[in-house]
């Protein structure tokens, strides 16, 4: 966006990665909602196409942003007019160091992951995001043990009603064929030959797209299909390696089968998990996949940043941080303006791409003096994706968020073929959920943006009977 603004400036592009993400497939879907894929290129295919970028292969080491300047890990130096930071986030691991914890962020992570899985028969798989329910779904042949905080599975993007919905899918035992993959996939060049040496796995790789877990074989020594016990309202305690286990002389328990799980296990396992419900288990590797952390590391030091609650580097609502001329983008920043009623910041691919896309634009407006109104995009919290096959579309407040108690749910659920669920307040729609070929996106992102009064609809809105759709058209 910034070399079509200004093709005549030099833009420097610094990143630690040999290959760049790029949005393919971009299909505008409503308003406010996007499809696109996301894919690994190399960088020369960007600096074909805008002459003015130079891609700089290298991590930052320092900023110092009263001198603005950037020194790089290779040695080098760039004065800078204008600064953007979106080095993202990284994987908040439930503890560093452990060669048997495993962090699920980025392409590369998700390779170490497929390398272990094939000779694991016991994971323990903790975290409740979008990457922890994908990954529960896709295992195959090896028993899984699914440690959430929350009462539901998928608690960043469902309540326990969609959880419901979906739990049947999980533990299905035949498959249908998953629908072709259109993303391609780059792996980083020289990376496979050279047996990547385990102290670089702490290189950030860039962050994984929707459909990372397509063309992996996530398969592990066992033969059945599918084995996953869930232990709710829990978080890891402590891990013990198999030596301090049996120091402790505790008891670590079997897989469960069914509710009675009581049995002691007697397999040794290399590592032990123990949760904060009292339970151990003992497993081949455990996967954090907890959310991430903003990666500001490298720009702190000697800068005066305002930083959000969350780690990220706080930006106003021209994507501007408290230093001057330094913007942030995507994962590494805190929205820290007025949000409008129904958006919400999210760590996804969809805001990333569209804040990205706005600070080019602010950074455009202030280099020539002038003003930039709020894009469209920051209206309304809108993200599509895709969960056990189903497509999964969530507008708004879609889990209440903020709300507090004063708000009503109203629910359409076909088992097996569609979950529909509407948050109103006030007769207003603020938020909904749909699960499946609902079609109903458009209508909703409507109603939830012109903010109409529904309560003379009443129940009647979410009637299957009723084509809502032609209706409110």
């Amino acid at each position: 966006k910034l070399a079509a603004e200004f093709p005549s400036e030099d833009i420097f592009l610094i990143t630690a990665s040999p290959v760049i993400k790029a949005v393919t497939n971009f299909k505008q879907v409503s308003k406010t909602l996007e499809e696109f894929d996301v894919e690994e290129q190399p960088s020369s295919l960007l600096e074909k196409r805008y002459p003015n970028i130079t891609v700089i292969q290298s991590g930052v080491k320092q900023l110092k942003s009263d001198e603005h300047k950037i020194y790089t890990e290779d040695g080098k130096e760039y004065i800078y007019e204008k600064l953007c930071l979106c080095a993202g986030a990284k994987p908040k691991l439930i503890v560093e160091g452990n060669p048997y914890v495993l962090g699920i962020r980025d392409t590369d992570s998700a390779q170490a992951f497929q390398k272990n899985l094939a000779q694991a028969e016991r994971i323990v798989v903790v975290g409740n995001g979008g990457i922890a329910l994908e990954l529960v779904y896709e295992i195959q042949g090896c028993e899984v043990i699914w440690a959430i905080k929350d009462k539901a599975i998928g608690n960043t993007f469902f309540d326990a009603g969609a959880a419901e919905f979906l739990i049947p899918k999980l533990t299905a035992e035949s498959r249908e064929t998953p629908i072709e993959c259109k993303r391609t996939k780059y792996t980083v060049e020289g990376s496979e030959e050279k047996g990547r040496p385990t102290a670089a796995s702490d290189k950030l790789g860039s962050a994984l797209g929707p459909d990372w877990h397509e063309g992996l074989h996530l398969k592990g020594t066992k033969e059945f299909s599918h084995k996953v016990h869930i232990e709710i309202l829990c978080e890891v305690k402590k891990i013990h390696l198999q030596q301090e286990f049996i120091q402790l002389q505790q008891t670590s328990l079997t897989f469960s089968q069914g509710e009675k799980n009581v049995e002691p296990d007697e397999v040794l396992w290399p590592v032990y998990v123990e949760l904060t419900n009292g339970k151990i288990y003992g497993c081949n590797f455990i996967v954090s996949a907890t959310g991430v952390v903003p990666n500001v590391e490298p720009f702190l030091e000697g800068n005066n940043f305002a930083v959000g609650e969350d780690g990220g580097l706080k930006v106003d609502k021209h994507m501007h941080t408290s230093l001057p001329d330094v913007y942030a983008a995507g994962d590494i920043c805190t929205a820290a303006w007025e949000p409008s009623p129904v958006w919400h910041q999210m760590r996804l691919w969809t805001q990333a791409r569209q804040m990205g896309w706005y600070a080019a634009k602010c950074m455009a407006a202030d280099a020539l003096g002038e003003s930039t109104d709020m894009d469209f995009s920051f209206e309304l919290f809108a993200h599509i994706t895709k969960f056990f096959n189903y497509k999964v579309v969530v507008l708004g407040k879609y889990n209440a968020q903020g709300l507090g108690t004063d708000h009503e749910l109203m629910l359409r659920c076909t088992k097996g073929h569609e979950y529909v669920k509407v948050v109103m307040q006030n007769g207003r729609m603020m938020g909904a959920v749909l699960i499946g070929e609902t079609d109903l996106e458009e209508t909703f992102e409507n109603l939830i943006l012109n903010q109409m009064d529904l309560s003379v609809y009443g129940e009647d809105l979410l009637n299957p009977d009723i084509d809502i759709e032609d209706y409110f058209d």
